[in-house]
């Protein structure tokens, strides 16, 4: 009897936070794989803020899913059948299989990885596109030196952890920004930042100007609106600002910029965007040394996996817009 396929695909564009009706559940026949085809069994869903500006039409880094398509996703699953050369049954793989349970691939983009020296939900953070987003956008874009002070925003989530911890491995003080008690204590307690801020609790220039009186150097934003202000408004001469996410704005209809980005001139300092994509031919080196520092417990790992079936996405979704994760949010597939 042919498996049947579970899927989620994007039924309309949100106006705000994706709703129950953004999303239709379908099931299909999985194919047998074509000549120079495999089909992957998939086990666990990447849970990403970046989902949901994928969600909106327009011009982006990426195409935009399209009304109808499985929303897309990057997972891990096992190959259960091939008539590809490069993979066979049984391999355990990376890819972007989007939303469902198992997926048809051409193999471009397919990577193998090695379960026995970590879990599979580790290949989609801190040994995946994750990890190596916090690896390059503060090594390379905000080019960490070695006494540094650095502010990172949405610091107990999946990049910002760690990247907190690389900086801290790379000798520079380290300052986190997260939402209530517990994240704070996570971060100084499990991550080892020196200092954390709840941006719930005050005034956050405030709090940023007693933990770096003498200013920022790099501050990572995952966040934007309101604390890249509160950010801007203290960098040191010469600060990097470097980009990386947004999800306070994600939702908005009207996306709120810097009201005081001449604080860049002032300060003589630089804001940059950038995309892990940008050094995918230096991911094996990124991937070797994050690899060594968490054998050596250097980095810790935190992930929040929940447990269940494809139907359970768009709620997953949904923890990372009321801020409910701490590491990396993963749907076990079960």
């Amino acid at each position: 009897m042919p498996l049947t396929n579970h899927q989620v695909r994007l039924a309309a564009r949100p106006n705000g936070l994706p709703r129950a009706t953004d999303w239709s559940l379908t099931t299909e026949e999985v194919p047998e794989p074509a000549e120079g085809q495999l089909v992957v069994a998939v086990s666990h869903l990447s849970v990403d803020p970046a989902m949901r500006g994928w969600m909106n039409a327009g011009a982006s880094y990426v195409p935009p899913v399209e009304i109808g398509a499985v929303m897309r996703a990057g997972a891990v699953g096992r190959v259960t059948a091939s008539a590809h050369p490069g993979f066979a049954a049984g391999d355990d793989v990376y890819g972007t299989f989007g939303v469902q349970e198992y997926a048809v691939s051409d193999g471009r983009g397919v990577i193998k990885i090695d379960t026995s020296l970590a879990g599979p939900s580790t290949y989609l953070g801190a040994l995946g596109m994750t990890g190596l987003t916090a690896y390059f956008g503060l090594l390379d874009t905000g080019r960490l030196k070695e006494g540094d002070t650095v502010v990172v925003s949405g610091a107990a989530g999946a990049v910002g952890s760690v990247a907190g911890q690389i900086a801290k491995i790379k000798g520079a003080r380290v300052i986190g920004l997260a939402g209530g008690p517990e994240k704070c204590r996570a971060l100084t307690e499990e991550f080892g930042f020196d200092a954390a801020i709840d941006y719930r609790a005050g005034n956050v220039r405030r709090a940023l100007r007693e933990h770096a009186p003498r200013g920022v150097d790099v501050y990572f934003d995952n966040v934007g609106g309101e604390i890249l202000e509160a950010a801007l408004a203290n960098l040191a001469m010469r600060a990097r600002v470097v980009l990386c996410g947004a999800i306070s704005q994600y939702n908005e209809t009207e996306v709120r910029g810097p009201a005081n980005y001449m604080a860049l001139l002032v300060r003589r300092a630089r804001m940059e965007g950038f995309l892990v994509f940008d050094f995918t031919d230096r991911y094996d080196e990124g991937l070797r040394e994050i690899a060594g520092w968490i054998a050596k417990g250097r980095i810790v790992v935190r992930e929040q996996v929940v447990s269940g079936t494809v139907d359970d996405f768009p709620a997953t979704l949904d923890m990372l817009f009321r801020g409910e994760n701490v590491g990396k949010l993963v749907l076990q597939l079960t």
